[in-house]
């Protein structure tokens, strides 16, 4: 299998990719935990079905010492026991804002309010963001059918 377009050849795919991947660096950047930012970008990646992003962020997140048993988790993280309530906050506005067009009115406000116990506005500010980057980023690799499995931790950073 190979992607519809080489989105690493295009000129135009370069820039566009260049801005997401400095946005996500500024993500990096504030208090967000890095366990979060990882759980996050897969949860969202399984959702929308993109394997590229599933495959290149659980490898990721097992090199950064992640265990097997919560990467194995986290698409039943409401029935896991090995998520702490932080995350599964963030794991759940991560749902709510990855499906927004599901619901009528956006993501709930006790979604929201979940969130804001555990986090500050900067960190919220950095996880809306990163729902965001992520969703662009899934719905880019979904569109070109770009494949998963060959992903090497550290390909792109």
């Amino acid at each position: 299998m190979s992607a519809r377009l080489n989105m690493l050849g295009s000129p135009t795919a370069g820039t566009i990719l260049k801005n997401l991947t400095a946005a996500g660096r500024a993500v990096s950047e504030t208090g967000l935990p890095d366990t979060t930012r990882e759980l996050v970008k897969i949860r969202a990646s399984q959702i929308n079905g993109c394997g590229f992003c599933t495959d290149m962020h659980t490898k990721e997140a097992a090199a950064a010492g992640e265990t097997q048993l919560r990467l194995n988790l986290i698409a039943a993280w409401r029935e896991a026991t090995v998520f702490t309530d932080a995350e599964r906050a963030a794991l759940e506005l991560t749902e709510q804002g990855t499906r927004i067009a599901d619901t009528a009115g956006g993501v709930p406000d006790d979604v929201w309010a979940r969130a804001a116990r555990h986090y500050d506005e900067e960190q919220l500010v950095a996880l809306v963001s990163l729902i965001a980057l992520i969703n662009a980023f899934n719905r880019l690799n979904v569109i070109v059918q770009q494949p998963a499995g060959d992903y090497q931790v550290g390909q792109f950073g």
